[in-house]
């Protein structure tokens, strides 16, 4: 039956029973969970560099072939501060290193610490692009009506949509306090000491704003009885075929089967 038919016959809008497509996009959000929980446990049980590398090009290859390079690249752009950290926190202060790059003064930069770093900014990688990945090719609606099928409560349902939504529901709002700031003559775009000056007329709004909107939301869901006993009724929930379960429950055994090798000392 296709889409166009559908709708008519369950007597619901399109844009509800519009099913995701693309590669990677239409495939069972509880699927893509577990494939990404394999790849960050992968990524941290399997010593040394191969484990974060096949991790890293296997997220980057479904990224390509899903359209999503860009978004990772967004993201692995926002978390240059620490991978920055990391890499000089490890190549100055490393314990046990012997291994002395030069002599900056006091300081000693050292093989094993560049080393070690650049293994943690690896597996650092490989752990924040699993999960991204999952976050940009799933629908949060789709991912919230497959977990309340799959039997997680509604109150544990609502926890996971509110925190999958604060960070872009932060910006999003952030930047209206920026937009309604500079429309009253706060100077945003001036020097350094002026923008660091106008964090405090900024940072207040978006928490007390958060704090509202949390408070507005739980109103609004007690009127729609939330907590009413009684299994919710899902007007749409994500197609789970053969394929999904045979990658879902293979990404399970594989997850099992490296934390027992990892446990039994035969990854090391």
């Amino acid at each position: 039956m296709s889409l166009a038919s559908a709708a008519p016959s369950t007597g619901l809008p399109e844009f509800v029973t519009r099913r995701p497509g693309g590669f990677y996009r239409s495939t069972n959000p509880s699927t893509k969970l577990a494939i990404a929980a394999l790849e960050v446990v992968a990524a941290f049980a399997v010593p040394g560099w191969f484990g974060p590398l096949l991790v890293l090009g296997a997220v980057l290859a479904t990224a390509a072939a899903a359209r999503r390079l860009r978004g990772l690249a967004v993201i692995a752009l926002a978390a240059s501060p620490i991978v920055g950290s990391i890499l000089l926190i490890n190549i100055f202060l490393l314990p046990g290193a012997s291994d002395p790059i030069a002599r900056l003064g006091p300081l000693a930069p050292t093989w094993s610490g560049l080393w070690f770093g650049l293994q943690t900014v690896l597996r650092l990688f490989a752990f924040s692009t699993a999960i991204a990945l999952v976050y940009l090719t799933t629908a949060i609606d789709d991912l919230l009506a497959d977990l309340a099928r799959r039997g997680l409560g509604r109150r544990a349902v609502f926890v996971v949509g509110a925190a999958v939504q604060m960070v872009p529901r932060t910006i999003e709002r952030a930047a209206e306090i920026v937009d309604a700031q500079r429309a009253r003559g706060m100077d945003t775009e001036g020097r350094f000491w002026r923008r660091a000056r106008g964090v405090v007329p900024l940072a207040a709004p978006v928490v007390f704003g958060a704090l509202t909107e949390v408070e507005e939301r739980t109103m609004a869901l007690e009127a729609r009885a939330f907590s009413a006993p009684g299994r919710q009724t899902l007007l749409r929930t994500p197609e789970d075929g053969a394929l999904d379960r045979i990658l879902r429950w293979a990404a399970v055994a594989a997850l099992a089967a490296v934390v027992g090798l990892r446990i039994a000392g035969r990854l090391g």
